[in-house]
C-alpha cells in the first residue's frame, strides 16, 4: 500500500511539471457546503440559520476560518500540481458577497481572481459561481439557465478567452438532491439534465469551443439521468467511479457526484482527479476509513470546509 501511494504521488507531481511545460488549463470543481455569510440579510430560513444569533451561530471567527481553509486548499494545489487553478467553480454559495471576502481577506488576495456569480430561485438560497484569473482568461459572455418548473440553483454558462484568443466554454452545475429519495427524485434531475444537454447543443450550432461542464450531480456516473447527455459530453467521471473513487463518502461507502463533463473533440485532451487533501480529511470510527471534514457534524461545529473532495481537471490545449 505504501509502495502504491507513493506511486501515485510521483504520477501526480510528473503530470503537474508536464502540464506545466505545456499549454493546459487547470480547472476545479468544489461544493463548499452551506458558505454562508454570519449576517442574517432576511432572504430565508438558512440565512438565519448560519448567522451570530442562528441554530448554528455561525460567527465572523468561524466565517472566516472557513475561507482561510478554502485558499489553503487552493493554494496546497499551487506546490502540487505547480500552479494556481485557471479556474474555480463552486457550488453552495450564499451570495457574491462571500466570494468577494474569499477572494480580499484571505491570501488569495495576491492572485487576479475575478467572480462570475448570479442569484438563483433555489429555496435555501445557495447557488453556483466562478472565479478565474485574469492572467489567464478574460470574461466573454456570461448565462444563466433556470430550469423549467424547478425551484433549484440555476446552470451558469461563462465562456472565457485566453491569451492566445481561443475561447473555452465552462457550464458550473448542481443539480437536484435526493431529497425524498432516489427515484422519486429522478425525474428533476433528468430535468436539469435535458437544460443542460440544450444549453451544450445550441453552444455546439454556434461555435466548435470545448466545452467544459463542472458541478455536483448528486448521482454518480451511472444514474438514469446520464442517458440524456450521453454523445453530447464525455463524462470524466465514469472511469474513476468505476474504480472506486469517490468525492463523497456516506454510510462507508465513496459516490462520485461530483464531476467534470466535456465535449467530445477535447475528451482526450483531458484527465480528471478527486483531490485527497489531508488537512480537508477526518477519521471516520462507525464506518472506518478517511472522509471529508465537514464543517459541522450534525448541530456541532467541527471547523472543517465540506463533506465533498474537490476534483480537478487539467486540459492540454496543444494535443
Amino acid at each position: 500500500m505504501g509502495r502504491m501511494v507513493i506511486f501515485l504521488v510521483s504520477l501526480l507531481l510528473s503530470l503537474a511539471c508536464a502540464a506545466q511545460e505545456r499549454d493546459s488549463v487547470l480547472a476545479v470543481f468544489w461544493n463548499l457546503e452551506n458558505f454562508f455569510d454570519h449576517v442574517d440579510q432576511g432572504t430565508g430560513e438558512s440565512d438565519a440559520e448560519f448567522s451570530s444569533m442562528g441554530a448554528r451561530h455561525w460567527s465572523k471567527k468561524k466565517f472566516h476560518r472557513k475561507c482561510d481553509n478554502i485558499a489553503k486548499t487552493l493554494l496546497w494545489m499551487q506546490d502540487r500540481y505547480g500552479r494556481m487553478p485557471d479556474v474555480v467553480g463552486f457550488a453552495e454559495i450564499e451570495n457574491k458577497g462571500v466570494l468577494y471576502k474569499l477572494l480580499n481577506t484571505t491570501l488569495l488576495r495576491k492572485y487576479d481572481y475575478e467572480i462570475v456569480h448570479h442569484d438563483s430561485g433555489d429555496r435555501r438560497g445557495i447557488d453556483v459561481a466562478l472565479i478565474y484569473r485574469r492572467s489567464s482568461f478574460r470574461l466573454v459572455s456570461e448565462s444563466l439557465k433556470t430550469p423549467s418548473g424547478l425551484s433549484t440553483r440555476d446552470i451558469l454558462h461563462v465562456c472565457l478567452e485566453d491569451l492566445q484568443g481561443r475561447s473555452m466554454h465552462f457550464i458550473v452545475n448542481h443539480h437536484p438532491s435526493k431529497f425524498g429519495g432516489s427515484k422519486e427524485s429522478d425525474d428533476r434531475r433528468k430535468t436539469v439534465m435535458t437544460e443542460l444537454k440544450q444549453m451544450c447543443d445550441s453552444l455546439s450550432e454556434v461555435s466548435d469551443a470545448p466545452i467544459v461542464a463542472m458541478g455536483d450531480f448528486n448521482d454518480n456516473p451511472d444514474g438514469p439521468a446520464f442517458g440524456i447527455i450521453e454523445g453530447t459530453l464525455a463524462n470524466k467521471g465514469t472511469e474513476l467511479h468505476d474504480k472506486g473513487e469517490g468525492s463523497i463518502r456516506y454510510e462507508g461507502r465513496w459516490d462520485l457526484i461530483d464531476m467534470f463533463m466535456v465535449s467530445p473533440q477535447a475528451d482526450t485532451l483531458t484527465q480528471m482527479h478527486v483531490c485527497r487533501i489531508p488537512f480537508l480529511m477526518t477519521w471516520e470510527r462507525k464506518h472506518p476509513g478517511e472522509k471529508p471534514l465537514r464543517t459541522y457534524s450534525g448541530p456541532c461545529y467541527v471547523g472543517g470546509v465540506s463533506d465533498h473532495c474537490p476534483i480537478i481537471l487539467w486540459y492540454f490545449k496543444d494535443n
